[in-house]
């Protein structure tokens, strides 16, 4: 297949926390054999941005590379905006700023807020549904000893073999935990941070993709934000973990090629 002129699409993938730009790195080539331009970056303190995620306190600082990215896309042009997990967040402030620039969002079994509550009211109801036991190993220590500091998060080995990756190829596994990263969920700052507009986040069409065996946003919470904010369409993969770009990336492209077709 090949997309010329009208017919080529712009994704824009957004990773999770913890990961980096380096995730998608299946994914991409599959969109551009398709005739398709695809733009993929670390956040800061991610992949290899040089920051650590001690010098970001909020979730817009966070975003910032995706913002900076999102200012340089021409006025003609409509993007289609993917997230993956917590890079639902990072999608959502990019449509509350500019959301005339964006065909579609796709959360992709990722964090989806609303326009309702305060920003982190997913996040919250999701730490509230989880069982401390069902973190495993993964790491979660605040910033430093202020009261009022963020907390950082790192994904350790085994809930990377056991909520993560489970489906993924060992190989795959070990590149996880070679190179995640310390990240955050920004929770002190979203706790204080303006509400989404339905003129800004909820003007962009949403599309969520359902991960069915997904052990880290497992699928009865995927159905719960989408039941608290409808969408547009929700589609869903099979047999796929929380990392469906490394486990079976050939579905994902599918399913990302057939939004664009109907929504860009």
């Amino acid at each position: 297949m090949d997309a010329t002129g009208d017919h080529q699409k712009h994704f824009v993938l957004v990773h999770g926390a913890c990961l980096g730009a380096w995730s998608w790195f299946k994914l991409i080539p599959l969109l551009e054999a398709a005739g398709h331009r695809v733009s993929a970056f670390d956040l800061s303190a991610s992949g290899t941005d040089t920051k650590v995620i001690q010098q970001v306190t909020t979730l817009s600082d966070y975003t910032l590379p995706l913002l900076e990215f999102m200012a340089t896309i021409p006025a003609d042009e409509k993007v289609v905006l993917v997230g993956h997990s917590l890079g639902g967040m990072n999608i959502a402030l990019a449509m509350e700023k500019f959301p005339e620039r964006i065909a579609v969002a796709v959360f992709f079994t990722a964090f989806m807020p609303d326009s309702t509550h305060k920003p982190s009211y997913v996040l919250d109801t999701y730490n509230e549904k989880t069982p401390p036991e069902d973190r495993l190993d993964a790491k979660f220590l605040p910033y430093n000893n202020e009261k009022d500091s963020e907390t950082s998060i790192l994904f350790g080995p085994k809930f990377i073999s056991h909520k993560l990756a489970q489906l993924c190829s060992d190989e795959d596994r070990e590149l996880l935990k070679i190179l995640v990263k310390p990240s955050s969920l920004f929770l002190k700052d979203l706790h204080n941070a303006p509400k989404f507009t339905k003129e800004g986040f909820n003007y962009v069409q949403r599309v969520f993709v359902v991960c069915n065996e997904d052990q880290a946003i497992p699928k009865d919470f995927q159905q719960w934000m989408i039941d608290n904010n409808p969408v547009a369409e929700v589609k869903e993969l099979k047999v796929v973990d929380h990392m469906p770009m490394l486990s079976d990336p050939k579905q994902v492209s599918v399913c990302l090629l057939d939004v664009a077709l109907q929504y860009a």
